[in-house]
């Protein structure tokens, strides 16, 4: 619009029909309803814009528009009034208070959207009556942006993400005059719900309830002329305050700035600002507390300029002095995990501050006992495969489905977990089936469908826990799409559906069809979906959150969120042990405060960040495909490729398709059994010649200092973050287009000899893939009585913690050649070959051999095709660390 308004004025002299003036009149109306869901520029601003147009004013129309486009990009708007138009006398109304004062302070700026049918005239009065009661002394500056429907208010709050609070009044219709197609796009993300056939008093009410539903983190205030009574025992859960039939402004002002302030107070960082300022004589532990022992040093005080004073005033070992203990808080830090938890939409929240590894083993440690059945994702961190050997479980490991082609894996399809629970029904051990460990999303990006997996396998089993590892998912609850798939959203709308009466009647219709099959058939449970009896199944679901990669922590800040109705009654005293094994007595004050500041940054721009991380993800899906360079080399993996068609309703194979352009995505987040988060960007390089390790860092990190996580042998792994700038995939797209002009280069330079030498290498990156193993078995020396080979069982539960400790004494091992000839003989044999160790390469990064699993040929094979050069447990010079036979047949006895 900018370029388009300049051009423009460029042409002011000519002739009529400057195709230049098309193009701005149909921006001008693409533009103008959703310029309409915002407080700045504003209504009545862009509509003085238009008249610019229409009356030929095209040099300030330029100017004005050039002015707004700056205040916009660089945010001044927040902070300070922009005259943006050549004469303000007239637009008195779009003005705002712009003392020095205010200027200085620069408060934070937020927008409020008020809900109602109004004229002109009324709602100027509105606006000026709240900007009216701005006092000097309030903390935050905001301004009212006006909407007239319902369809409006909601496409506002998915639009507009300066918006903090919403109005609801009375008497506004439904149906948006708008009629953009894009607009009923975003209205759709409301799923399955119907409000347009609800009486018009019902509006307000219901409007409170989406609005929640879209964004729960808004404040909402109802302004009603029915029974104040009635509504507010209606809304209770969903608007922060009901006003009846009022205008008393100023009572609704400082409503909405205690709102925000409720979110916008950390307790234990304003408590450790506080410390800080105090004067103090340690006569303590750390040397480093109030930075003396770098104040006073003649050599290091390079540390001090460095980091600056701050962190070290406030560096302490001490719980008290308004501070608290992350062991047992009663204080701020208290407070600060209740806030998390309202933020995260969980029960019970705590925090960590050595990282999600710990988390999982506290969470494990806390749920389950010697002998307990988990299944587990075989792909999990290594962290859960450790918790199972320190809890004793007996572990089932689930298989995810294998992405060949592209040297990684999915995730467990729901059919398999089923199939494991039934397995273990019939053989009469559900009752020692405590939980199911899975990982959302996977490194790659897959989501599972996780209301569908809890649903289905509460049917079997109603009493399982779920522990979901969302180490790289803590950012999905602020975004409306990814927060359908987030575990504490789902236990939260979980337990609140099986308490209707509606799901007790869905779930009767569906026993009474189901009791008509065979239900004695794997194919009754495996071939339909399954309802869970309200009346025995209970909630029980974890959630263990790597803060620190996804959302703004220091190093290792970490939550564990709660959603479990039996956790005060089962669980309490377990999991306070679990902490107090696995939590430090000294944690890291800084990173605790961390994560409270983290959290209120969520709450209040949590949406715009998401947003924006997405949006950044989606710029770069554009550019690869449609750059003829890039797309020759280079490929970014769709839904298509990454989830199979089975798993896939909506069908939806891509979300950019070059030459059709952007798919809408919310039908594949509401049905698919599996989705692929946006935010990853798998890159397929095999046309490059060169594999993910060597691409990653002779070609990203060492030539251009970009730093990425994971590789497979013909990918690599970019992932946006709300920290992710324009500028920084500005800065990917250059390189990656320097890297394919030099292989062009390369390329056109070769000898015949050295292209067949290239072929080759892409052909071995592409097509020459061995296939990825399943998990083969445990060796029945670490599997239960009546599971063992030749004894008819056929639940493959098996006893890591035996074969962990197990190894601990090196005559029970010996190592076998991988490279030598010695493993092969053995297996030629007939030798049951027994894994004494966890083996893990990276990439992938979780184990492909655990204690006590036996090595099978095709294990061997993806070792040998391994080009990576760090595999955890595993010594090249020596081999394969196993389990002596003699070993074997001992521990076979016990």
């Amino acid at each position: 619009m900018k370029n388009a308004s300049a051009r423009l004025a460029m042409a002011e002299r000519r002739a009529p029909g400057d195709p230049m003036h098309r193009v701005v009149e149909d921006l001008l109306a693409r533009l103008e309803p959703i310029e309409s869901y915002w407080a700045f520029p504003g209504r009545i601003t862009f509509e003085r814009l238009k008249s610019m147009f229409d009356e030929g004013e095209f040099t300030s129309l330029a100017h004005t528009v050039a002015r707004t486009t700056r205040a916009l990009m660089s945010d001044s708007y927040r902070s300070r009034h922009v005259h943006v138009l050549p004469t303000e006398d007239e637009e008195d109304d779009e003005d705002r208070s712009d003392t020095a004062d205010e200027r200085a302070r620069a408060r934070p700026y937020f927008e409020v959207m008020i809900v109602d049918d109004l004229s002109p005239h009324q709602e100027y009065t509105l606006k000026r009556s709240l900007r009216d009661k701005r006092r000097a002394e309030d903390s935050f500056v905001y301004e009212s942006v006006v909407v007239g429907s319902f369809e409006d208010a909601l496409i506002g709050v998915l639009f507009n993400y300066n918006i903090q609070a919403v109005v609801i009044r009375y008497g506004f219709p439904y149906t948006s005059r708008h009629g953009l197609p894009m607009l009923t796009r975003y209205l759709n993300r409301l799923g399955d719900e119907s409000f347009e056939d609800l009486p018009p008093e019902e509006y307000g009410v219901s409007l409170a309830y989406a609005i929640g539903k879209l964004r729960p983190e808004l404040d909402i205030y109802m302004v009603t002329d029915q029974s104040v009574e009635d509504i507010a025992g209606r809304v209770c859960d969903n608007c922060r305050r009901v006003f009846y039939n009022q205008e008393d402004y100023m009572e609704l002002h400082l409503n909405i700035l205690r709102g925000v302030n409720s979110r916008y107070k950390t307790p234990f960082f304003t408590a450790l600002k506080e410390y800080s300022k105090q004067p103090t004589g340690v006569f303590h532990a750390m040397p480093i507390s109030r930075g003396k022992s770098i104040a006073k040093s003649h050599w290091i005080k390079d540390m001090g300029d460095f980091y600056g004073m701050n962190i070290f005033l406030a560096e302490t070992s001490a719980t008290s002095g308004g501070l608290d203990s992350l062991l047992d808080p009663h204080g701020p830090i208290k407070q600060a995990q209740e806030v998390a938890a309202r933020a995260f939409g969980a029960r019970h929240t705590f925090f960590a501050t050595n990282g999600t590894s710990t988390c999982n083993k506290i969470v494990v440690q806390a749920l389950v006992k010697p002998d307990d059945i988990v299944l587990v994702d075989r792909d999990c961190h290594k962290s859960h495969h450790y918790g199972m050997v320190l809890a004793g479980a007996q572990v089932v490991y689930l298989d995810s489905y294998p992405l060949n082609e592209f040297s990684m894996y999915g995730a467990v399809p729901l059919r398999e977990i089923k199939h494991q629970l039934l397995n273990l029904k019939r053989a009469g051990k559900l009752d020692r089936v405590k939980m199911l460990l899975l990982t959302n999303c996977t490194f790659d990006g897959i989501v599972y469908n996780v209301e569908r997996v809890m649903e289905e396998c509460l049917a079997i089993k109603p009493d399982l826990v779920f522990l979901w590892d969302e180490a790289w998912f803590g950012f999905a609850r602020f975004g409306p799409t990814y927060r359908l798939r987030t575990a504490m959203h789902n236990a939260g709308m979980l337990r609140e559906r099986y308490q209707t009466g509606e799901y007790r009647a869905e779930y009767e219709a569906w026993k009474k069809e189901f009791d008509k099959a065979d239900p004695d058939k794997d194919s009754t449970w495996l071939d339909r979906r399954l309802m869970p009896d309200p009346d025995k199944a209970r909630v029980r679901v974890y959630a263990c959150q790597s803060t620190h990669k996804t959302l703004t922590s220091l190093r290792q800040g970490s939550m564990i969120h709660i959603h479990d109705q039996d956790y005060k009654a089962k669980v309490e005293e377990a999991f306070h042990e679990a902490y107090m094994t696995h939590t430090s007595t000294s944690p890291n004050y800084q990173i605790v405060a961390s994560l409270d500041v983290g959290r209120r940054q969520v709450e209040l721009e949590g949406f715009e960040l998401v947003q924006k991380q997405v949006e950044m993800a989606m710029v770069l899906r554009e550019k690869v495909a449609t750059h003829p360079l890039l797309s020759k080399y280079f490929r970014v993996l769709t839904p298509h490729d990454m989830i199979p068609d089975t798993y896939r309703e909506s069908g939806i194979e891509a979300y950019y398709e070059a030459g059709k352009g952007w798919n809408d995505i919310w039908e594949a987040w509401a049905r698919d059994e599996f989705a692929l988060d946006a935010t990853r960007i798998t890159l397929l390089i095999g046309k490059t010649g060169l594999d993910g390790d060597t691409f990653k860092n002779k070609e990203l990190m060492d030539k251009y200092g970009i730093q990425i996580n994971k590789t497979s042998r013909n990918t690599v792994l970019f992932m946006t973050n709300i920290g992710t700038t324009r500028s920084s995939v500005a800065y990917l797209i250059e390189v990656l287009v320097k890297i394919a002009t030099d292989l062009d280069e390369r390329m056109d330079d070769s000898s015949p000899v050295e292209r067949k030498l290239h072929e080759k290498q892409v052909t071995s990156l592409l097509e020459d893939l061995p296939p990825q193993p399943d998990f083969s078995r445990f060796h029945d020396a670490f599997r239960a009585k009546g599971t063992q080979k030749g004894q008819g069982g056929d639940t493959p539960e098996g006893d890591i913690r035996t074969a962990y400790f197990l190894a601990y004494d090196d005559e029970n091992c010996e190592y076998l050649g991988l490279d030598d000839g010695s493993l092969d003989a053995e297996m030629a044999k007939g030798r049951e070959v027994v894994s004494s160790t966890f083996i893990i390469p990276y990439p992938p990064g979780f184990p492909i051999l655990v204690p006590g699993q036996v090595v099978s040929a095709e294990i061997l094979k993806f070792m040998r095709a391994l080009d990576v050069k760090e595999i955890h447990g595993f010594r090249p010079e020596l081999g394969l660390r196993v389990f002596t036979e003699k070993a074997l047949k001992t521990a076979a006895k016990k």
